[in-house]
């Protein structure tokens, strides 16, 4: 956003119904973003020549460094030959006294305004905070803010479907019993993927049992002879 010549007059006329009331007559000056000069008037004329260049260093200052002119003197003071180098830089255009503030709409700088000439400490802020004040009582409202929850947002925990149950329990083993546990597998059931038809039912034994159940497995194992071409050793 522009400062325009209508919002510059706004500030302008509040600050010199402000130095009227004071009665105290400065010179008033409005720049731009760019420290070019929008609007003017010194009140005591013909007399207060130098109070017109001193308001115009003061809006300057303080568009160029985005703050008021009376800040820019506490900290500036304490930096040796800051004023005069800057002074010098600007061609004139700066200056460390209070009176200058940036213009502000909606938190971005616009411009700035500078009073020189109050009759007392303290005068030429006063009359340019009344022009600030009347520029802020004329903006319109800002867009008000989204409703916010009060609590975090909770978002629903999914629902699994339930884990289906085995189709033969687990037949329990007494003490007494020495023979390896057995499961009794469902038709068409699978171990390691491979498809199984062992009847339903069909117990299962180890491979140990197997041999003693199984009396046609011959458990005699022969060493075979390498020598049975007759050769020597």
């Amino acid at each position: 956003m522009n400062l325009t010549i209508d919002v510059a007059r706004k500030i302008l006329e509040a600050c010199k119904r402000r130095a009227r009331e004071l009665r105290s007559p400065v010179s008033i000056a409005i720049v731009d973003a760019g420290g070019h000069l929008v609007l003017f008037e010194r009140m005591m004329s013909p007399y207060g020549w130098a109070t017109g260049n001193i308001s115009i260093a003061k809006a300057s200052t303080a568009v160029m460094f985005n703050q008021s002119t009376d800040s820019i003197a506490q900290w500036g003071a304490g930096i040796p030959g800051f004023a005069s180098s800057m002074a010098e830089m600007s061609h004139g255009k700066f200056i460390m006294a209070a009176g200058g503030w940036p213009i502000r709409i909606g938190g971005a700088t616009i411009g700035g305004i500078g009073v020189s000439g109050g009759n007392a400490p303290g005068r030429d802020d006063e009359i340019a905070k009344a022009g600030l004040g009347a520029l802020e009582a004329a903006a319109p409202p800002l867009p008000a803010a989204p409703v916010q929850h009060s609590g975090p947002y909770m978002q629903p925990s999914p629902v699994y479907p339930a884990m289906p149950g085995y189709n033969n329990p687990p037949v329990p083993v007494s003490p007494g019993d020495n023979l390896t546990p057995s499961f009794t597998p469902s038709s068409n059931s699978s171990v390691s993927g491979v498809e199984q038809s062992v009847p339903a039912g069909t117990p299962y034994f180890a491979p140990e049992q197997q041999q003693k159940e199984n009396p046609l497995i011959d458990q005699t194992y022969v060493e075979p002879d390498d020598n049975r071409s007759g050769g020597q050793q």
